[in-house]
């Protein structure tokens, strides 16, 4: 069983936000596989069920930490105990700064580069080797009054509007990727130049 995370903020005033991206990636890959609504428990909504990949299933369980992204792992490391999961197992989607907007990139391990939710994840599993979605979400752009964190917790525009879902879509699909053939495998797949 693979344990996917996708990592945002609970509420409306956030639900549009870019880092938010990750909640957008799992519900999209919730509705493509028809999978359970939400429930909540470990302090966040959550589903589980098989996803079909190629005339095979695999089971999973999809988290949306409530906590706040800066308390993810309080949610994470809880569901992952329950579900019997290693870190090696657990698949995080985030918004990532040090992608342009649109790539999307698998990762295993290393640090947060100052994403809180990730920094928090790290901190409660007592490792980072757990696999990353990254959905690229750019730098402000010139002239964007407003630190890094006003960015994130801003609005996609409507030009990335337009955009965003396919590259959910990608990010759904990578995910389907790792859990249907690996992690080396779905690298080579979504890590490489078209």
């Amino acid at each position: 069983m693979h344990l996917v995370v996708g990592l945002g903020n609970p509420g409306k005033k956030y639900e549009r936000n870019r880092h938010n991206v990750g909640f957008m990636v799992v519900e999209r890959l919730a509705r493509a596989h028809a999978l359970p609504d939400f429930k909540e428990k470990f302090s966040a909504v959550w589903t589980k069920g098989e996803i079909g990949v190629g005339g095979s299933r695999y089971p999973v369980a999809l988290l949306e930490p409530q906590t706040y992204m800066n308390l993810s792992g309080d949610s994470v490391q809880p569901a992952a105990a329950f579900l019997k999961v290693e870190p090696s197992q657990i698949i995080v989607v985030h918004d990532e700064l040090d992608l342009p907007w649109r790539d999307v990139r698998l990762k295993v391990g290393g640090g947060h580069a100052g994403h809180n939710g990730l920094r928090s994840i790290i901190q409660r599993l007592g490792t980072p080797e757990f696999i990353r979605v990254r959905v690229g979400v750019g730098r402000p752009p010139p002239g964007f009054r407003g630190d890094v964190a006003d960015f994130v917790l801003s609005d996609f525009d409507a030009l990335e509007r337009s955009e965003l879902p396919d590259v959910l879509d990608r990010a759904a699909l990578a995910i389907e990727k790792v859990v249907s053939s690996g992690i080396a495998a779905a690298m080579n797949a979504v890590n490489t130049k078209k």
